[in-house]
């Protein structure tokens, strides 16, 4: 059972913008908070952006912060991520997660689900 889908990676030129969403259409989606990860090629996955389950608290990494805006529609049991300014290093596969319960917002184990990830590719 596929519980978060994420859509809306692609190709883009270093400089432009991209917005990946996550949809969690089975879950009682305003009791999780939700984060956004990233794995590139022979790297670790990362952590890259949290939203609490209000949306009224946020938290990035310092690689995007800035550049990077998460957002949530509990109404629409979505997270999106906005991309802007992207540069060849944020290529990679990013992954949306949901946690009940976070004790540290950008360790990936205290995230109970993932999506399958989306591809997000940035050229130079």
């Amino acid at each position: 059972q596929v519980l978060l889908v994420e859509s809306g990676g692609g190709l883009v030129q270093a400089g432009g913008s991209l917005r990946v969403s996550c949809a969690g259409p089975g879950l009682t989606f305003s009791s999780y908070v939700m984060g956004w990860f990233r794995q590139a090629p022979g790297k670790e996955r990362e952590f890259v952006a949290f939203i609490n389950r209000s949306g009224g608290s946020t938290f990035y990494a310092d690689s995007v912060k800035g550049r990077f805006t998460i957002s949530r529609d509990n109404a629409k049991n979505t997270v999106s991520l906005q991309m802007d300014s992207l540069k060849p290093e944020d290529t990679a596969v990013y992954y949306c997660a949901a946690g009940a319960r976070i004790t540290n917002a950008n360790r990936r184990n205290d995230y109970d689900l993932w999506g399958q990830g989306t591809q997000v590719t940035v050229s130079s």
